[in-house]
C-alpha cells in the first residue's frame, strides 16, 4: 500500500470510529506493521497541525483519535447547539484527583481520604464519563473499583496517566496538616454548640 493510500485509510478509520482506536487495530485493518502505522500516524499528526486544517489527531494512551481543534470551537458552536458544559466543583475535582492518583480505588477508600461521603461526587463523575467501573475488589462485599476513562485523558489534555503531575512529598505533608487543622476546628465548633 502506498503512503498516500495508507494515510487515506487511517484518516477514514479515525474519522468513522469517532473514538480513539488502538494502533494495533489500525495496523491490522490496513495490513501494516504496528511501528510503520504509528510512524505514519505521527507524520499525519504533524501535517494536521498547520493552520489550514480544522481537525487534528490526538494520542490517548497508545490509541489515536481524530477530533476538531479547540481553535475551531467558535465556528462549530455557531452552527450547532451549545454543548452542555460539565461544571467540576471543588468536591468533584477533589474526588477525581483521588481516583486519578489512586486508581483503581473503591468508594470507601475515597471517603476515607476525603473524610465525607462521596456518593454524589462519584455518581456525577460517572455521569460526565470521567470515571468508570474498573472491576471489583476481591474482598468481602466485592466493592466496585473506580478508574478514570479515556474522556478524562482527553478533557485534561493527557496522553496517559503517566503525564499526571507528580505530587511532592512536602505538598502531601502540607495537605495533611491543613486537613488536621480543619478537622480540629470542626471538632472545636461542635463542642462549643
Amino acid at each position: 500500500m502506498e503512503l498516500n493510500e495508507l494515510e487515506a485509510a487511517i484518516e477514514a478509520i479515525l474519522f468513522s470510529m469517532g473514538d480513539a482506536v488502538s494502533v494495533e487495530a489500525i495496523a491490522a485493518a490496513t495490513k501494516q506493521d504496528v511501528e510503520s502505522t504509528r510512524s505514519c500516524i505521527r507524520n499525519m499528526m504533524d501535517k494536521y497541525k498547520s493552520k489550514d486544517h480544522g481537525l487534528q489527531i490526538i494520542e490517548l494512551d497508545g490509541s489515536f483519535q481524530m477530533c476538531t481543534k479547540a481553535s475551531m470551537y467558535e465556528h462549530i458552536i455557531s452552527i450547532t447547539h451549545v454543548p452542555k458544559k460539565h461544571i467540576l466543583t471543588e468536591v468533584l475535582l477533589e474526588t477525581l484527583s483521588i481516583i486519578a492518583y489512586k486508581q483503581p480505588v473503591t468508594k470507601l477508600e475515597i471517603e476515607r481520604i476525603r473524610g465525607v461521603k462521596s456518593d454524589h461526587a462519584v455518581n456525577k463523575l460517572i455521569e460526565y464519563n470521567l470515571v468508570c467501573e474498573a472491576g471489583r475488589l476481591e474482598a468481602p462485599g466485592r466493592p466496585i473499583l473506580l478508574a478514570t476513562t479515556e474522556d478524562f485523558l482527553r478533557n485534561f489534555g493527557l496522553e496517559s496517566l503517566s503525564d499526571l503531575p507528580v505530587i511532592q512529598p512536602e505538598t502531601v505533608e502540607d495537605f495533611k496538616l491543613q486537613a488536621e487543622e480543619e478537622a480540629q476546628m470542626t471538632l472545636d465548633l461542635t463542642e462549643n454548640l
